[in-house]
C-alpha cells in the first residue's frame, strides 16, 4: 500500500509548477521564463533546451516513458499523440533525451481534425506549439506514465485550428484594452490584468453496468428512450443533501487526482437531479482554468470507470429531471492583485468600477447573439429556456445595489448613495445576528453579477470553456477600446479624464439598461418584455451559429486579431457539421434501439398477453383487463411503427442534403421532431410491459440505483 500523503504534499505534485521551475532551472532560464509568462514577452527559444532537459529529468523521475503535445482541437475534446524520451546508439541501445524543439513544436496531422475547409485532406501538415503559460503536467493511469506539455494546434498556413489558440489571442486582446485603460485612469503601475475564471461543472453518475445496456447512453451520452418514474426530483432532498458512501468514494479519488494535477477542486455537492451533482475549483487564470477544466472532465470519466460507475456530462442526459450546466464565473485582475470588479463598500463612488461595468453591460448588449452562440451545443438546446437553466435570452443580473446605482446615473446624472443589506436576525438569541450581502441571488439571470464577479451560467456541461470565455474577452475588450480611444481625446490632466469618463459611463448605461434585468427570467412575461425592449431571443444553436460571421462580428475579432474572417467561416462549417452528425447519430440510435430491442420485446409480451387471453377464455374467465391492456399495447404499438417508418425517411432526406445551414436546420425542425414521435409510444410502452420484459434499465434503475 503506498504512504498516505497529505492534500498540501499532493496538491501539484504531478505538474511542472512555478515551484519545481524555480528550484530545477538555472536563474537566469528561470527569470527569462517567468516574465514570459507573467508579462507576456516573446518567448526566447535558446532557453528551450534547457527547460526541455529538465522537464524530461523531472518526468523521469516521476516514472514517465513518454512525452505528449496535449492540445484542444475543434472536437471539444483533447488531443494528444506519444512519443518515447529515446534516441537508439551506434551500438544498439538508446538515451533517453528531449530536445528544446521537441519541447516547442509537435507536427500532428491537421487534415485529420476539424477544420471547416481550412485543411484540405490531402494537406496533413499541422503545428502544435508549446504553451508557456499553461505548466506541463504529469498523467497517470494505470497503464502509462506521460508528460504532457499543454500546447496551440494550428495549420500550416497559420490559422488556429483549436480552441486554445483564439483563447490566448482574447486574453491578449482584453490584457492590452483593460491596461490602456487603467493607465489612462492614473494606474500607471499596473502591467498587464488576466481574466480570472472558476468553472463549476455538473455531472451525473450512474452504475456502469446499468449504462452498458443503455446502447443510447453509449451512442449519444443522453437516453433517447425513457418514462419518468413515480419519483423524481419534486421533493428537492437530494439537492446539498447526504452524499451516499459510493459518490463519496468517487469524490475522494476525484478530488485527491485532481489535486495531484494542481486542479484547485474545492466545493463538491449533490445537485437537484437525483444522481447529479457538482464539482467547484477556485478561480485560476483564464488559459489555466480552461485546461484544467478539460483534463477535470477527463479525470471525471476515469476516476468513474475504476469505481464501477458511468459520468454522464450530457447537458441532458434524462428527460424530466434538471440537466448539467457549467457556470462561468469571470472576473478581471491586475498584476498588482486588484480585482477591477470588486465594487467596494460604496460603489456609487468607485467611478473605475462603474466606468469598466458600463463598458460590460455595454458588450453584453451589442453582441448578445454571440454570447448565445457561445453556449450553443445540440445538447444545450435540451436546456436553456427550460425551468432549469437560464433562458435563452441574454440579460444581465445586477442586483438590488447596483441596479439602483445605475438608475441614479441614468436618471439624475449622478449616484450619490449605495444600498446596504441589513442585519439578518434569525429571532434565535443563541444564533449570531450577522449583516446580509446588499443584494439577493437570481439564479434565473444567465449573465449575473456576484459579488465581484460575473457568473454566465448559460454554458453547457460537456463544453470547452474556451468558447464563452473567447467572446467575453473579446466583447469587453471591444468596449474598452472605445472606452479609450474617447479618452484619448481629452485634453487636460487626470482630473478632465475622470470626468470625461464620468459622462460616458452614464452614457453607455443609458444607451444599453434595456439588458439589464433583475427578475424572473423564467416567466413568460419576460420572454414578452425582452421582446418588447427588442432583446434577441435565439431558441436553438443552428439560430445562433450565424452570429459569428455577421459583418460586426467580423470586423470585432479581425481587428484584435482574435480570429480572421477564414477562421470564423471554419468555425461555422464545424459548427453546422456537428449539429448535424449529433441529431443523425441521435436519429440512428433512436432507430437501432426502437427496431432491435424495443419492438422485439413489445411482440414477445403482446404475444405472451394475447396467449394467456386465449387461456382465461377456454377457462370462462372474465378477460376484460387482459384485453384492454392487450388493445392498448397493439395500438402504440402501431404508432410506434409508424413513427419509425417517418424517421428513417426523414433522417434519409436529411442524409441527402449538401448546404451544411440547411442539412442542420433539417435536423432540428424535421428529423428531431420525428424522434420525439417514436419515442411518445415507446415510453407509454414502458408502463404497459412487465418491467422483467422491458429490454433496458428504467429511469429509476438509473438515477435512483447508484
Amino acid at each position: 500500500m503506498s504512504e498516505k500523503r497529505s492534500v498540501s504534499e499532493m496538491f501539484g505534485c504531478n505538474v511542472f509548477n512555478d515551484c519545481v521551475m524555480r528550484e530545477r532551472l538555472p536563474k537566469a532560464v528561470y527569470k527569462d521564463l517567468k516574465k514570459t509568462i507573467e508579462e507576456g514577452t516573446d518567448l526566447n527559444p535558446e532557453i528551450a533546451d534547457v527547460v526541455a532537459n529538465e522537464m524530461k529529468e523531472w518526468a523521469l523521475e516521476k516514472g514517465a516513458t513518454h512525452f505528449t503535445h496535449w492540445f484542444q482541437p475543434m472536437t471539444g475534446v483533447t488531443a494528444e499523440k506519444h512519443d518515447a524520451f529515446i534516441t537508439p546508439t551506434e551500438d544498439g541501445k538508446v538515451l533517453l533525451e528531449f530536445s528544446g524543439k521537441e519541447l516547442i513544436k509537435g507536427e500532428p496531422d491537421a487534415s485529420s481534425f476539424p477544420s471547416g475547409g481550412l485543411r484540405a485532406t490531402f494537406e496533413a501538415r499541422g503545428y502544435t506549439a508549446w504553451d508557456c503559460t499553461s505548466p506541463a503536467f504529469i498523467k497517470e493511469t494505470p497503464d502509462s506514465t506521460i508528460l504532457c506539455i499543454p500546447t496551440a494546434f494550428c495549420s500550416y498556413t497559420g490559422e488556429a485550428l483549436d480552441k486554445k489558440t483564439p483563447l490566448l489571442r482574447s486574453m491578449q486582446a482584453l490584457d492590452i484594452q483593460a491596461t490602456r485603460l487603467l493607465h489612462l485612469l492614473g494606474k500607471k503601475n499596473v502591467k498587464n490584468v488576466n481574466t480570472s475564471v472558476g468553472p463549476e461543472q455538473e455531472y451525473f453518475l450512474v452504475d456502469k453496468e446499468k449504462y452498458l445496456q443503455r446502447k443510447d447512453l453509449i451512442f449519444t451520452g443522453r437516453t433517447l428512450f425513457g418514462a419518468m418514474p413515480p419519483k423524481g426530483q419534486e421533493m428537492d432532498d437530494h439537492y446539498f443533501g447526504i452524499i451516499r458512501e459510493r459518490i463519496g468514494k468517487f469524490m475522494k479519488e476525484l478530488n485527491e487526482e485532481s489535486w495531484k494535477l494542481g486542479i484547485t477542486a474545492k466545493t463538491q455537492h449533490n445537485e437537484v437531479a437525483p444522481a447529479q451533482h457538482e464539482l467547484a475549483p477556485i478561480y485560476a487564470s483564464n488559459n489555466i482554468a480552461t485546461d484544467h477544466n478539460q483534463l477535470l472532465m477527463e479525470t471525471m470519466r476515469r476516476v468513474a470507470e475504476r469505481q464501477g460507475l458511468k459520468c454522464l456530462l450530457h447537458e441532458k442526459p434524462f428527460k424530466g429531471i434538471n440537466g448539467s450546466g457549467k457556470h462561468n464565473n469571470w472576473s478581471l485582475v491586475t498584476n498588482t492583485g486588484k480585482n477591477l470588479l470588486e465594487p467596494g463598500e460604496t460603489p456609487h463612488d468607485n467611478q473605475q468600477f462603474l466606468l469598466i461595468l458600463s463598458a460590460i453591460i455595454k458588450a453584453v448588449d451589442e453582441h448578445a447573439d454571440l454570447l448565445r452562440m457561445a453556449a450553443s451545443t445540440p445538447g444545450n438546446d435540451h436546456r436553456l429556456g427550460a425551468n432549469e437553466a437560464p433562458p435563452a435570452i441574454i440579460s444581465i443580473f445586477l442586483g438590488e445595489q447596483l441596479e439602483d446605482v445605475v438608475k441614479q446615473l441614468v436618471t439624475r446624472g449622478e449616484a450619490t448613495r449605495s444600498k446596504h443589506g441589513d442585519k439578518l436576525a434569525s429571532g434565535v438569541h443563541t444564533l449570531p445576528d450577522f449583516e446580509k450581502d446588499a443584494t439577493d441571488r437570481n439564479r434565473t439571470s444567465p449573465f449575473a453579477f456576484t459579488g465581484n464577479k460575473f457568473e454566465f451560467r448559460m454554458v453547457g456541461s460537456t463544453q470547452s470553456i474556451s468558447d464563452p470565455n473567447v467572446v467575453l474577452n473579446t466583447i469587453v475588450a471591444d468596449a474598452l477600446a472605445e472606452v479609450c480611444d474617447e479618452l484619448e481625446k481629452v485634453d487636460g490632466d487626470l482630473q478632465d479624464v475622470m470626468m470625461e469618463a464620468h459622462e460616458i459611463t452614464k452614457r453607455m448605461l443609458t444607451d444599453h439598461q434595456r439588458v439589464i434585468f433583475n427578475g424572473d427570467g423564467y416567466s413568460d412575461a419576460w420572454v414578452k418584455e425582452a421582446e418588447r425592449r427588442g432583446l434577441p431571443n435565439i431558441k436553438s444553436m443552428v439560430e445562433a451559429i450565424p452570429a459569428l460571421i455577421q459583418d460586426k462580428s467580423v470586423k470585432m475579432f479581425e481587428k484584435f486579431g482574435v480570429f480572421t474572417k477564414a477562421e470564423l467561416e471554419s468555425r461555422v462549417e464545424i459548427l453546422y457539421e456537428q449539429y448535424a452528425q449529433t441529431i443523425n447519430i441521435e436519429a440512428l440510435a433512436t432507430l437501432d434501439i426502437a427496431k432491435k430491442q424495443i419492438v422485439p420485446a413489445v411482440m414477445k409480451y403482446q404475444k405472451t398477453l394475447a396467449d394467456s387471453v386465449a387461456v382465461l377464455k377456454q377457462t370462462g374467465l372474465d378477460t376484460t383487463v387482459q384485453e384492454s391492456l392487450l388493445n392498448d399495447i397493439t395500438e402504440n404499438l402501431k404508432k410506434l411503427y409508424a413513427a419509425i417508418g417517418v424517421l428513417e425517411t426523414e433522417t434519409d432526406k436529411a442524409q441527402s442534403m449538401e448546404d451544411a445551414a440547411e442539412q442542420s436546420c433539417y435536423y432540428h425542425d424535421v428529423v428531431f421532431a420525428c424522434m420525439d414521435s417514436v419515442r411518445e409510444p415507446a415510453d407509454k410502452l414502458e408502463m404497459l410491459v412487465a418491467k422483467e420484459d422491458w429490454p433496458m434499465p428504467s429511469y429509476g434503475d438509473l438515477i435512483f440505483e447508484v
